[in-house]
């Protein structure tokens, strides 16, 4: 399957920052990029060649997050001194200060919308704002210590938080109220996001795990352990296909979702990674970390999309059902069946139960892994288990016909929601005549 996969690439790398990078964001229109650092800096980097960047000053202490408006027109960031600002991306570098925090503001981010923003502090709340009149428009406050990370669900209904007394709140926004908590016993949440698609959330922990909850169902989907520190911070790709992560083990992590397994391991920064974020269209993606480095990487591997891997199996599609009903037949297929039935359950299928073949790639910079991640505790197989050839080849063509039918039940689920939404309009429609 990843064979029609192409490797990330790097495309450009920036110095300017004189500490550790906290937060990077792409402005819409792809000619710009943030960055926000322990320097208490804001710099802009224009991604054409022979065009400089600008150093915006104006915090008092470490900006600590930034990030541009749907329409690149402002730029928000969030400080150490207890405030935000709201820049005009431009060589002037105009700002205006937004105040109502007693704490260090460690997250910001626009609506989608473009119409408020919000907040998280270690004054323990979270806080919104609108943009246009620039005011603070009110509070949550449940959580019990510092709040590191708060988001904007995509229709804007919602807000997820993430905070150091080891809880992960859902917040409805027009009531006000936390609708659910998950708990997390293993350490804390330092980023949490929502999937494109509103269904679930990701987080980044400092245990080392990244874990993706649905918030519908409030029940773990997958849990990945692929890194060796603590994990700084995550981003969907535009998809929902993929997810990639930062890691104080100086990595950046490509995570498949749809199969549940790593896809690359990206070495380029000396020292912790401590963010990332994939543009707009998927197509770029950015990292800092604290060697100061700013990093731009072209995807590729996004380019080949998952009905563009059915049209190119070599099995037909139709093949999947004979062969589900003779590894019905198998006892040692057991898991697998249950795996595939899993499938048509959850937006992402436990796929760490199907293990396939990735692309062996090495170098300096970037490296495929050689055996996929196993979601949810799953244990690698043993070695040497003395599985007959025969077996094992029956086995692994089984494996790969259930690929095929993950990857179609996903293409269905989301025919299947379009077709929902317009019988929803009609019947609405029908109701209004």
């Amino acid at each position: 399957m990843t064979s029609l996969l192409e490797d990330p690439s790097l495309e450009q790398h920036f110095k300017g920052h004189r500490d550790t990078i906290t937060s990077i964001d792409f402005n819409a229109n792809m000619k710009q990029l943030a960055t926000g650092s322990m320097d208490s800096c804001v710099m802009i980097w224009n991604l054409k060649p022979q065009m400089r960047a600008y150093r915006f000053v104006g915090h008092k202490d470490a900006v600590l997050s930034i990030q541009f408006s749907p329409s690149g027109h402002l730029l928000a960031s969030a400080s150490r001194d207890k405030t935000v600002r709201l820049w005009v991306p431009s060589v002037k570098g105009e700002s205006t200060v937004l105040k109502a925090h007693t704490g260090t503001i460690r997250s910001v981010q626009f609506s989608r919308d473009g119409q408020l923003l919000v907040t998280a502090s270690d004054d323990k709340t979270i806080k919104v704002w609108t943009v246009h009149r620039q005011k603070f428009l009110f509070s949550l406050s449940q959580h019990i210590n510092w709040v590191r990370c708060a988001k904007f669900s995509p229709d804007g209904r919602l807000i997820v938080s993430a905070s150091d007394d080891k809880t992960i709140k859902i917040w409805d926004k027009a009531t006000r109220e936390c609708i659910y908590s998950f708990y997390e016993h293993g350490g804390f949440v330092n980023y949490v996001d929502f999937h494109p698609n509103g269904t679930c959330i990701a987080a980044a922990g400092t245990d080392n795990t990244v874990k993706l909850w649905d918030i519908r169902m409030n029940k773990l989907l997958q849990h990945y352990r692929v890194h060796s520190a603590v994990v700084n911070c995550l981003s969907f790709h535009p998809t929902g296909n993929y997810l990639i992560t930062a890691s104080n083990d100086s990595t950046l992590k490509i995570l498949d979702l749809l199969e549940g397994k790593l896809l690359y391991t990206l070495h380029g920064h000396q020292g912790p990674a401590t963010c990332v974020v994939f543009s707009t269209a998927g197509d770029f993606f950015a990292s800092g970390g604290s060697d100061e480095q700013v990093m731009v990487w072209k995807t590729n591997f996004d380019a080949a999309n998952y009905e563009e891997k059915l049209k190119n199996q070599s099995q037909p599609v139709n093949c999947v059902l004979k062969d589900l009903e003779f590894a019905s037949q198998l006892p040692e297929c057991a898991s697998k069946t249950h795996a595939a039935e899993q499938v048509l359950k959850t937006d992402f299928s436990d796929a760490g139960s199907f293990p396939s073949q990735q692309n062996k790639y090495s170098s300096n910079i970037l490296a495929s892994e050689s055996e996929p991640a196993l979601p949810f505790n799953q244990s690698h197989p043993q070695e040497g288990s003395g599985i007959p050839s025969a077996l094992a080849s029956t086995l692994e063509h089984i494996v790969g016909q259930l690929d095929v039918l993950t990857q179609t039940v996903t293409i269905l689920e989301q025919r299947l929601t379009l077709t929902e939404d317009k019988l929803r309009e009609c019947l609405d429609n029908q109701q209004k005549s």
